[in-house]
Formats: C-alpha cells, sequence, structure tokens
C-alpha cells in the first residue's frame, strides 16, 4: 500500500489565501484519514476528493479548524446513506469546547427534529484510538491553555503536530520511528505559535530534517522558510509517507 498525506491547506488564521490548515492522511491515493474540518480548508478537500471526509480526527476548537462543521452537518445529515456513520474522533477534552463552539447552537434545523451530531459517529479518544484496523495515538501540544490542542500520530508514518508552540518532549515519544512531522511553523513566532528560530532552538538535526513546515502567515514567509531550507507545505502538496508501523488488527 502506499500512504501520503495531503494538505488541503498551510495558512494560518488570517492568511486565507493560503487555505485553513487541514490534511488527509491518503492509503493508495483515497481519503484515510482527515485532519481538522476548516473553513477553506473543506472547501479544497470536496474540490478534489468530490465528496465529504470519510473519517475526521478534531485537534481543537479554532474557528479555521473547525468553522467547517455546519456545512459537513448539511452533507452527512441529508444523506441518508451517510447520516450518524462518519467516524468523528475528538479528544476527549475537546468534546466539551467543540460541543460549545459548534453544537450547542438551539435547533441546527430551523424546523427543528435534529441534533447536530445525529450526523457523526462521535468517538471520544484518550491517548490511542483504532480507526481502519491501525491504532493511532494522540497526545496533548502547547497551545493557548492546557489540554486544550492535541497532536496525532500514526507510529512509523506520520505525525501531525496541530497549533502548537516547540513540543521536544512530546516529538521524542511521539516521532521516535522515523516519521515524517508536519510541524506548526511560522518566520515568527508568539505565545502560541512556534517560529522557525524556536524550532532551530528546541529542536535537534534529526527532527528538524523531518519537518515540513505549515501554518505560515503569508506565501512570502513560506518562501523565507524554505530560503533557510526546510521543507514548506503548499496547499494542495503530497507528502510521501513510510508504510505505518503502528499496531494493527486485520479485518475478520
Amino acid at each position: 500500500m502506499a500512504w501520503s498525506l495531503r494538505f488541503h491547506g498551510v495558512g494560518n488564521a488570517s492568511a486565507t489565501e493560503l487555505g485553513s490548515p487541514m490534511a488527509t492522511i491518503e492509503r493508495d491515493g483515497a481519503p484515510w484519514l482527515t485532519i481538522d474540518c476548516g473553513g477553506e480548508g473543506l472547501t479544497a478537500y470536496l474540490a478534489h476528493y468530490g465528496e465529504p471526509p470519510r473519517a475526521l480526527f478534531v485537534t481543537h476548537t479554532h474557528l479555521d479548524h473547525v468553522g467547517g462543521f455546519e456545512r459537513l452537518f448539511v452533507s452527512e445529515y441529508f444523506d441518508a446513506a451517510r447520516r450518524g456513520r462518519m467516524p468523528l474522533y475528538v479528544p476527549a477534552a475537546v468534546v466539551p469546547l467543540l460541543h460549545q463552539r459548534v453544537g450547542a447552537h438551539p435547533n441546527v434545523l430551523a424546523e427543528g427534529g435534529a441534533n447536530l451530531w445525529d450526523a457523526f459517529r462521535v468517538i471520544p479518544v484518550g491517548d490511542a484510538f483504532w480507526h481502519d484496523g491501525l491504532r493511532l495515538e494522540a497526545f496533548p501540544v502547547r497551545h493557548h491553555w492546557p489540554d486544550t490542542a492535541f497532536g496525532l500520530r500514526l507510529r512509523g508514518s506520520v505525525v501531525w503536530t496541530g497549533d502548537t508552540r516547540p513540543i521536544p518532549e512530546m516529538l521524542r515519544r511521539h516521532a521516535d520511528a522515523g516519521e515524517l512531522i508536519a510541524h506548526d511553523c511560522g518566520l515568527h513566532g508568539n505565545p502560541s505559535h512556534s517560529g522557525i528560530d524556536d524550532l532551530e532552538r528546541e529542536y535537534d538535526r534529526d527532527v528538524l530534517s523531518r519537518c515540513v513546515l505549515y501554518h505560515y502567515a503569508s506565501a512570502a514567509d513560506g518562501e523565507a522558510l524554505a530560503a533557510r531550507g526546510y521543507r514548506v507545505a503548499q496547499p494542495g502538496e503530497v507528502f510521501a509517507l513510510n508504510e505505518p508501523s503502528a499496531p494493527r488488527v486485520e479485518a475478520a
């Protein structure tokens, strides 16, 4: 099997021209697990695949990561074959935050009779969960406030940090099997996001060599990061991944 990571958007919350930060892990070119659901990211996803995500993991609830949920509800709820079937993996600490952001509005349909969560199969997750026979890991990152944002690991294949400051202690544990590391990084850091100087200070050469940078502020900033010798993701770009070494179960 061929595994890959497709970036639907790579910009920060202000860089709408670069798309909201969102990606899909692909298996043999087909979507396997999608990470986040921002507005521009969902538009790019639909333009490429021609259908809604098959399964989704939520890193945190800032709107550039969950702003597409209203549209996603419509596509799932009004398709009888899909309603309530799409796995929606949400770190347990993020579940109430996600509900506050997108699920608590009264009468998601004007005529009533529906809850936003009727459209999905919501699966709260702890430090690990199973998807399509493979075990993935979720881990906390440093973004705004403790236990509000989480990264994702498919062992041996890919680590997605989500929005974060540098997390060397987490990557020593969750990126120790040669994974590609998709890392939040702008040209300049701030209290909630990594800058390239932060990464160069906190990470060794092995980690930096495996990083693909996203969540930057402009095309010019992306070019500046690339000029420093780093891989910088572009909207729609696909990166080949190693075959996962994660624990697996065979289908019955």
